[in-house]
């Protein structure tokens, strides 16, 4: 029996990168997978099913209230309940760095729109539903960056100290209800976003990153799907209010 067998998962920004990723190694572990993102999730549906699993997918803006609702009713209606949410969804790519005196406040407004109040319409969206359920495992993606205090980036370092404190505070509100939240924080990804965050200081960035770990090479997203699983599954049935630190040792807490 695969660890999430039986389970439907909803994985917001699951159009490429990370959330692709985590949409596709639950799909393996047995989880019905509704993936949803602002761009279009067909790749990733394709991508499942061609592997003999089970998903279905949506064009899911998390800025709304409205689409957020609409996101876990079709989930719903596709697969009869919602027992994990993912929380992928956020800006990062094309993010330009400055010093906090600097940094343009049209950008700051949409981060804290996205990565913060948005990650917050999503789980109000799902709760009832996980109440129906029993219960349930919600995900939400940090960062090292909230932990460590990136600079030049405060917009996004002060949005994922915010998904830490509200995984918290959510996990205090929803335990009588059964319903797990744990946050998951890993060092910067090789994937597509981080490229376009990097641009051309990339390669510096690598090996930068890469030596203040313990574990000294760059971490990839089949390092973080494990403990997405893991969080996802009743394995963890008895850990919420976590922030799991995925970061090769960079950081302890």
């Amino acid at each position: 029996m695969s660890q999430l067998d039986g389970k439907v998962a909803i994985v917001t920004g699951a159009a490429r990168g990370l959330g692709r990723a985590y949409a596709e190694a639950m799909a393996r572990e047995g989880a019905a997978i509704f993936a949803c993102d602002i761009n279009s999730c067909d790749d990733t549906v394709a991508a499942i099913v061609a592997e003999g699993g089970r998903a279905a997918g949506a064009i899911t803006d998390i800025a709304s209230m409205d689409s957020c609702t609409a996101m876990a009713q079709q989930a719903v209606d596709a697969y009869g309940r919602i027992d994990v949410l993912v929380n992928n969804a956020a800006l990062y790519a094309g993010l330009q760095g400055a010093r906090f005196e600097n940094l343009d406040e049209a950008q700051w407004d949409a981060v804290m729109n996205i990565n913060v109040k948005g990650l917050w319409q999503s789980c109000k969206a799902v709760v009832q539903p996980m109440r129906d359920a029993g219960g349930g495992s919600i995900i939400n993606i940090s960062s090292l960056a909230a932990v460590y205090g990136l600079p030049y980036g405060l917009d996004y370092v002060a949005s994922k100290a915010a998904v830490i404190g509200m995984t918290r505070g959510m996990a205090r509100e929803l335990g009588q209800d059964r319903i797990r939240v744990n946050a998951v924080a890993p060092s910067a990804v090789m994937t597509e976003g981080t490229e376009d965050f990097f641009g051309e200081k990339l390669e510096k960035a690598k090996k930068v990153i890469a030596a203040g770990q313990l574990i000294q090479r760059n971490l990839e997203t089949c390092d973080l799907t494990g403990t997405i699983i893991y969080l996802a599954s009743d394995n963890s049935a008895f850990v919420t209010g976590q922030t799991h630190m995925v970061d090769g040792g960079s950081w302890f807490l």
